[in-house]
């Protein structure tokens, strides 16, 4: 990996990331590299000024913060192939970070990257759109928009909870109607997040498959489905007079819908590249540090291992 031009991205009103984040680009400037930094958050988005401003090809993002910083600059960065070295600093749970204990020596993180003694990981994404009227009109009436971890279609309301009713189809063909708070369309990366909050599976990141899962659904047969990659799902809102439906992309609002729109998600033609820079990267070590998997209630020796 060459360092000649760097973005840096830190969770906005974050004191310690904005330290990290000036330290950072001091460090790479006095490397001859060109640094561009700014904050990220849900008031601050830094993405278009780096890449209109990028004098040259932006060689690596580095990202402080927690797992929704990292998942902003996915969804900005990612049709870039721009690969994102996000690490925790003044995040939670930090699933899609690294730690900040391999981050203590950052002289010794930019010789490891310009020797390219590091892993990259690529993570499926999802594209949505949103359309009018019957599958002839094939121009959205919406942009397109990318999801790191989930698109969820559920409904808003500032004084009251609402009912959704939402018809899904998949590849064309109608295969249940919802009545609940929402449907999660999600990545294996956001089977951990919100998907696996409403009890659906988790699965390993290094796959390619779509999961559906339905929130709150009224009907006990509504069951998560997990779909190919290829698979196009179709999200159409019933019955919401006070046009309340959102769709939201990892959290954030992305637009609202109302009956005679339907959303398509399908797999992104993009993925996210991550650095890795631990040297015993185990994803199930993940899970069990950031889920507090502690298996049974009384820990049992297993002397067969031995």
């Amino acid at each position: 990996m060459q360092l000649k031009q760097v973005i840096i991205a830190y969770k906005a009103r974050d004191a310690q990331s904005k330290r990290w984040a000036e330290l950072c680009a001091k460090q790479l400037e006095d490397r001859q590299c060109q640094v561009l930094v700014g904050p990220s958050g849900p008031k601050d988005n830094p993405y278009p000024v780096f890449l209109a401003s990028a004098s040259q090809p932006i060689d690596l993002a580095l990202v402080l913060g927690g797992d929704g910083t990292v998942l902003t600059s996915a969804r900005h960065l990612a049709p870039a192939g721009i690969p994102i070295l996000g690490v925790n600093v003044g995040g939670h749970l930090g699933f899609l970070t690294e730690s900040v204990d391999e981050f203590q020596e950052p002289e010794q993180v930019w010789d490891r990257l310009l020797e390219d003694r590091y892993a990259i990981q690529r993570r499926m994404m999802l594209q949505a759109a949103v359309y009018e009227g019957h599958r002839t009109n094939l121009e959205p009436v919406t942009e397109h928009y990318l999801a790191l971890n989930e698109f969820c279609v559920k409904p808003a309301s500032a004084d009251r909870m609402i009912t959704s009713i939402l018809e899904m189809e998949i590849d064309g063909e109608v295969v249940d109607q919802y009545v609940g708070d929402g449907l999660i369309v999600s990545t294996p990366t956001g089977s951990t997040g919100y998907t696996v909050s409403a009890s659906g599976p988790i699965m390993h990141d290094g796959m390619e498959a779509i999961t559906i899962t339905p929130i709150c659904p009224m009907s006990l047969s509504s069951r998560p489905l997990i779909l190919p990659p290829g698979s196009v799902v179709s999200i159409w809102p019933l019955g919401d007079y006070d046009l309340s439906t959102k769709l939201w992309m990892d959290g954030v609002l992305s637009t609202s819908i109302w009956p005679g729109h339907r959303v398509d998600v399908r797999m992104a033609d993009c993925r996210a590249k991550f650095i890795v820079l631990r040297e015993n990267n185990s994803y199930y070590q993940t899970l069990r540090e950031k889920l507090l998997w502690a298996g049974t209630r009384v820990r049992y020796s297993n002397n067969h291992r031995n």
